[in-house]
C-alpha cells in the first residue's frame, strides 16, 4: 500500500478499480450538444424569417429546376400535415409533446454524454423540435419552405428544423445498429 492509502502493484502503479465499482462519469456536461441544438434553432429560425420576408405564400422559386424549389407554406399539423385540418387543439398538443420530448432529450444528453453519435443525434432532434415549437407558439403553425420533387412526385415541404429531426432520427438508428454490431 502506498502513502496515499491506495493499493499499488509490483510496478508501483495504481491498480484498476474493482469490477463492481461504479463507472466514472465522463468529465464535462451536455453543453456542446446543447450548443449544437441552439445553433440549429438559430439557423432554423433565421431561414424561416428569410423565407417569410422574401417569398409570397405559395410562391415557388426554382433552385434546381425539376428537383428543388423554395416555396412558402404553413403547416398547422405535424409531419406530412398530420392533423393539419383539426380545430386548433393540435397546436398545443404538438407543443406539449415536443416540450416533453425535449426535456427527456436533455436528460438523456446528460446521462449519455460519452456516447458521441447518440448525443449528436439527440442534439439534432432537440434543436429541430424547439425550432418548430417556437413557430407553433408564436404563429400557431410551422413555416416550411423547402420543396423537393421529381416529375409528378412531390415530397411535402419542410424546413431546417425538420432536417435536424430527420437526420437525428436516421443517426439514432445507425447508432443502435453500430451498438448491436459491437455486442456480437
Amino acid at each position: 500500500m502506498g502513502p496515499d492509502g491506495r493499493q499499488h502493484g509490483a510496478s508501483g502503479a495504481e491498480e484498476a478499480p474493482a469490477r463492481d465499482a461504479p463507472a466514472p462519469r465522463t468529465v464535462g456536461g451536455p453543453g456542446p450538444y446543447l450548443a449544437l441544438a441552439a445553433l440549429l434553432v438559430v439557423v432554423d429560425q433565421s431561414t424561416k424569417w428569410i423565407a417569410v420576408d422574401t417569398l409570397a405564400f405559395g410562391q415557388r422559386v426554382a433552385v434546381i429546376p425539376g428537383f428543388f424549389d423554395f416555396t412558402l407554406v404553413y403547416n398547422r399539423g405535424a409531419a406530412f400535415s398530420f392533423l393539419a385540418g383539426a380545430d386548433g387543439w393540435q397546436r398545443w398538443f404538438f407543443t406539449v409533446v415536443a416540450l416533453v420530448a425535449s426535456a427527456v432529450i436533455v436528460w438523456l444528453l446528460d446521462r449519455h454524454r460519452g456516447q458521441r453519435l447518440f448525443s449528436f443525434s439527440l442534439a439534432l432532434i432537440l434543436g429541430g423540435a424547439i425550432g418548430n415549437v417556437i413557430d407553433r407558439v408564436l404563429h400557431g403553425q410551422v413555416t416550411d419552405f423547402v420543396l423537393l420533387y421529381w416529375q409528378g412526385w412531390h415530397w411535402p415541404a419542410f424546413n431546417v428544423a425538420d432536417m435536424g429531426i430527420t437526420i437525428g432520427a436516421v443517426l439514432l438508428v445507425l447508432d443502435e445498429l453500430l451498438r448491436m454490431r459491437r455486442r456480437r
